[in-house]
């Protein structure tokens, strides 16, 4: 397996996982904006970032993450927003080797802390989670604007 960052020859192989990750969500995130956060991955002057993991010749997970400031430390903080490995190669080391290939990009940039969420009902992903990661105990609360 190998796991890289996205160049613009890859849209094509991103947008069906990119499509999975949404309908494991059970959400549609519009085209436009979806056409805009691909055009942020491959601008050089964006904290935004995206790689693939491919495994002969297939891309077969997806990670998206962004780097920002942080009251509490010195350096970044680095938010993995986006997680997503196909159904098909699922317990195959490729999800945890995307979030290692993120934490190895945060280290890079000086960052001090890599974190995210997940949906509580997501209990297969948590099994990872738990013993790669802290889990600190903090309830999210949000307002859509």
């Amino acid at each position: 397996m190998e796991i890289r960052a996205v160049t613009a020859d890859d849209h094509a192989a991103w947008w069906p996982l990119w499509q999975g990750y949404q309908r494991f969500y059970a959400t549609e995130i519009p085209e436009a904006t979806s056409a805009r956060t691909w055009q942020h991955f491959l601008a050089a002057d964006e904290p935004m970032y995206a790689a693939l993991a491919c495994q002969d010749g297939r891309a077969i997970g997806m990670v998206h993450w962004i780097f920002h400031r942080s009251c509490w430390t010195d350096g970044d903080y680095c938010y993995l927003q986006d997680l997503f490995v196909d159904e098909s190669i699922r317990g195959s080391g490729a999800g945890r080797g995307l979030i290692e290939h993120v934490y190895a990009q945060a280290r890079l940039a000086g960052a001090s802390r890599v974190h995210w969420l997940t949906h509580e009902s997501n209990t297969t992903a948590m099994q990872l989670y738990d013993r790669i990661a802290e889990r600190p105990g903090l309830v999210q609360y949000r307002k859509k604007l």
